[in-house]
């Protein structure tokens, strides 16, 4: 079996490529890399001799419907995209480039490889996506499947976009795609412009730790190998045509778990003061969310 990862030299893309090779898979990276794409992510993979890497843009739809031809996958997990919302407000029509026509093209790719395949080929492409595509939450309350959406910023609004393309090239043309949407992750190898990689760095090296506005924002965490096994159960197990729910029921205000981290820190590696003390205020974002949080009661009962 061949299993294509687009994405697979960020920072979830990854950890799911390491984890499916670790298993014996054998996995064909498509990745831009863009500033968030890192090869050291993926250092001795391709010594395994199951692993190959492909520089690429999923906006070329020529590029893509060559490596349809020229590898044959079986399944697709899709997760390149443009993922940072501070930057989607500073640029966004780089999101709506990548994250719309990108997926766009990367459906009409599989689409047209896929009807060249036998009946009961068995082939399945998994669109990953964000929460944030359901908006925001007041203190109560869970994003469910069922859930509207409503995207806030130009990151989660172009996302909303691909998703909604994702279901479309399945419901109009039976590809069997399925769709999924995970709560906040953390773990190895991010990108260090993310809360938490940023938060640490910053402390070690006794700068100021910037917390947008009170810092009470509400997240859900999930490390990013969980996120990545969850991904594989829904290839597994899930339906096509299903959006599935990643998560972990573990909620965060920012502040909360900045000052976590700086607690760790001071057990850790002691500095002259408490780490806390370099907490920052930061005027807010714009538009940003309140609150996120995920039931994964879906996933958990059909996937296991």
């Amino acid at each position: 079996m061949t299993i294509f990862v687009t994405g697979g030299a960020g920072f979830i893309g990854s950890a799911l490529v390491r984890q499916l090779v670790a298993d014996g898979e054998a996995v064909v990276t498509i990745d831009k890399l863009t500033y968030a794409g890192n090869l050291d992510n993926l250092a001795g993979l391709d010594a395994t001799g199951r692993h190959r890497f492909v520089q690429a843009d999923i906006c070329d739809v020529d590029a893509m419907r060559a490596l349809f031809a020229e590898h044959r996958p079986d399944i697709v997990y899709h997760l390149a995209a443009e993922s940072h919302v501070d930057r989607s407000i500073d640029d966004p029509l780089a999101f709506v480039r990548t994250n719309v026509m990108g997926t766009a093209s990367l459906l009409d790719a599989a689409l047209k490889y896929w009807r060249g395949l036998p009946k009961g080929n068995g082939f399945r492409f998994l669109h990953v996506s964000t929460d944030e595509v359901y908006g925001e939450l007041d203190a109560t309350g869970l994003f469910a499947e069922t859930s509207p959406y409503q995207p806030n910023s130009p990151y989660s609004s172009s996302k909303a976009g691909s998703d909604h393309l994702a279901r479309a090239w399945h419901r109009t043309f039976g590809l069997p795609v399925m769709v999924s949407n995970c709560s906040n992750n953390y773990g190895p190898y991010q990108y260090p412009e993310k809360l938490i990689p940023v938060v640490t760095l910053n402390a070690l090296e006794e700068r100021a730790l910037p917390i947008y506005g009170r810092g009470e924002n509400v997240r859900d965490w999930i490390h990013v190998d969980d996120h990545a096994a969850g991904l594989r159960a829904i290839m597994a197990k899930g339906r096509p045509g299903e959006t599935y729910l990643v998560g972990s029921r573990s909620e965060r205000t920012n502040i909360d778990l900045v000052r976590q981290i700086c607690r760790i820190l001071d057990e850790l590696q002691p500095a002259a003061k408490p780490y806390e003390s370099l907490i920052t205020h930061v005027t807010d974002r714009p538009g940003h969310d309140a609150r996120y949080a995920i039931d994964p009661t879906k996933a958990e009962t059909e996937l296991g």
